[in-house]
């Protein structure tokens, strides 16, 4: 892996945009004030690859696309600032030339994927549980309110925090809260070594042994298991990762196939997902959040285990009801992922509480409910 430059690789001023990107930033000004003068919807969009995710959408449609480009980057300082328009295959291949990624690992779901989708939706690959989720690495961000106003918080830098939590809440709210505009995220360089393991176990010994080596001081960056078959992927210093696969033990895979594997789980096109695919009709996908310690759940549909047992993806044309009581009952929720009746709510509804900050927070951003109407909760 290449050294980081001391030197920024692209700066672009904020506040002296290119006459496109004014243009496009007056156009969604004025997008903006007219439909909250109206007091009709707005559906944000980017490349539309999450367009399933959550509540259907409504609305008129406000493509973000027009609202692109890298506006810095400083490998050195391990951050990239950008305009939510700009693809997520541009930002990763930015980083790529420099031997950096982003952490999270997001999936695109599709070749149109944009940053402020990716931000939007929250979601996470593989490495999730092991470096943090995407609002981990959210330093700042800017966003256009209900009233067409341009709000900038956060910074650049870790140890810049004002406004900080207000960047981490846009992460995963699905544009309820205001039009992303621009976003500074904290990449990481890529890890020197990488290694997957593979080892034939049952579900419950599975669970236990994954349970057992998260408490060790492991180089993990993804687990996943499915149909009698475990997949532990290492990465981090040579030296580590050596170190761990002769205590791990199990079978080596083959780099390319193991590139193959956890691509296909962060963009789900993984076998287990034929039954629930991106397009078209298929069966409910239910996403379970539940304690890593967690034994298998008693179900006898097809499903498949991630983050150290934290994540299990459930296809199965059960109730939603039935489905969120099994999650609770072990101490976490479910998520409608895809398919299924959203009439029954895609999300399961937070405490009274937590509900109440929301909705403050909503008021205070779009008063007049535009953004995204309805789209996390009906």
């Amino acid at each position: 892996m290449s050294s980081a430059p001391s030197s920024t690789v692209f700066l672009a001023s904020p506040d002296a945009d290119t006459p496109a990107a004014a243009q496009a930033l007056a156009t969604i000004r004025e997008r903006v004030l007219a439909a909250t003068a109206r007091g009709t919807p707005l559906d944000i969009q980017g490349g539309n690859t999450k367009r399933w995710y959550g509540q259907t959408p409504a609305g008129e449609p406000l493509d973000m696309r027009m609202y692109r480009g890298i506006v810095s980057y400083d490998p050195a300082e391990l951050v990239i600032t950008a305009r939510a328009g700009t693809p997520l295959a541009e930002i990763e291949a930015t980083l790529a030339e420099r031997g950096q990624i982003l952490p999270f690992e997001p999936p695109h779901f599709g070749p149109g994927a944009t940053l402020g989708g990716c931000i939007a939706a929250g979601l996470a690959g593989p490495r999730r549980p092991h470096v943090g989720a995407p609002r981990d690495f959210v330093l700042g961000a800017v966003i256009m309110n209900g009233q067409g106003q341009v709000l900038h918080f956060g910074g650049q830098v870790m140890k810049n925090v004002a406004g900080y939590d207000v960047s981490r809440v846009l992460a995963g709210a699905l544009g309820t809260l205001g039009v992303l505009l621009e976003l500074s995220i904290k990449v990481l360089p890529c890890p020197v070594a990488e290694a997957t393991l593979r080892f034939a176990l049952p579900q419950a010994q599975a669970i236990e042994q994954l349970n057992r080596w998260g408490g060790q001081p492991l180089p993990l960056m993804g687990s996943a298991w499915h149909d009698g078959v475990l997949h532990v992927r290492l990465g981090g210093a040579a030296a580590a990762v050596a170190a761990a696969r002769a205590t791990l033990g199990g079978e080596p895979v083959d780099a390319m196939e193991a590139h193959a594997f956890w691509q296909s789980l962060r963009e789900q096109s993984h076998p287990f997902f034929a039954n629930a695919p991106l397009m078209g009709d298929g069966q409910p996908l239910w996403r379970l959040s539940v304690p890593p310690t967690t034994p298998p759940l008693a179900h006898s549909d097809e499903h498949l285990i991630e983050w150290g047992g934290a994540q299990r993806w459930w296809i199965t044309p059960r109730a939603a009801a039935d489905v969120r009581a099994i999650a609770a009952a072990a101490g976490g929720h479910a998520t409608l992922f895809r398919h299924g009746d959203k009439l029954a709510g895609v999300f399961t509804p937070p405490p009274a509480a937590l509900r109440a900050i929301g909705e403050r927070l909503q008021h205070a951003f779009d008063p007049s409910r535009i953004f995204n109407r309805q789209r996390l909760y009906r």
